[in-house]
């Protein structure tokens, strides 16, 4: 049963079930105070999932752990980097992770990713190429841009062709959170 780590909805409203929740942080905490640094990466923290059920924790509040938690891990993991190879490695590292995103950011608007298969959901092109542009704007001239602002964006849904797919656009979201937490 639930130890209680965060508030929960009403009975009648569905939130995260309490006892993943639990385990994931019990877990998380256990990997960062003892365990080897590879049990447990930022991206595990990015990618974990919770079942619904009624009565759960309130979402917006593990949400917000679970970023405070992977900035944790990553920079753990920057300070670890830096102590085997210095700052001046940690920075030649970021930007080869950033380089990596170049090759999408530098598509025209609309060509960026690839549509749905058939007829199935995607994201609205037009939402995911304004935010394509601010990250150009971050990496080219500096403009302001945090990892919460990307990990927040939310998009219009749209079907068909003229949709960007999904999981692509996530994949890569994921890598630029990566690369502004790295900064940050």
């Amino acid at each position: 049963m639930s130890d209680g780590m965060f508030r929960t909805v009403s009975g009648l409203k569905q939130g995260y079930d309490p006892d993943e929740v639990d385990d994931f942080f019990a877990h998380a905490r256990a990997v960062y105070e003892q365990g080897p640094a590879s049990a447990l990466a930022s991206k595990d923290v990015r990618s974990v999932a919770f079942d619904m059920v009624r009565g759960g924790y309130v979402t917006a509040a593990v949400d917000a752990a679970l970023d405070r938690l992977e900035a944790a891990f990553v920079a753990r993991s920057r300070a670890e980097f830096i102590a085997t190879q210095g700052q001046q490695g940690w920075m030649d590292h970021l930007s080869e992770q950033a380089r990596t995103l170049y090759g999408r950011l530098g598509r025209p608007d609309g060509d960026r990713f690839a549509p749905p298969e058939g007829r199935q959901q995607g994201y609205e092109p037009a939402d995911v190429d304004d935010l394509c542009q601010r990250l150009v704007a971050y990496f080219d001239k500096g403009t302001p841009l945090s990892a919460a602002e990307v990990r927040s964006a939310t998009f219009r849904r749209r079907k068909g062709h003229n949709a960007y797919a999904e999981g692509p656009v996530d994949a890569f979201l994921s890598r630029a959170v990566e690369v502004l937490l790295g900064v940050e």
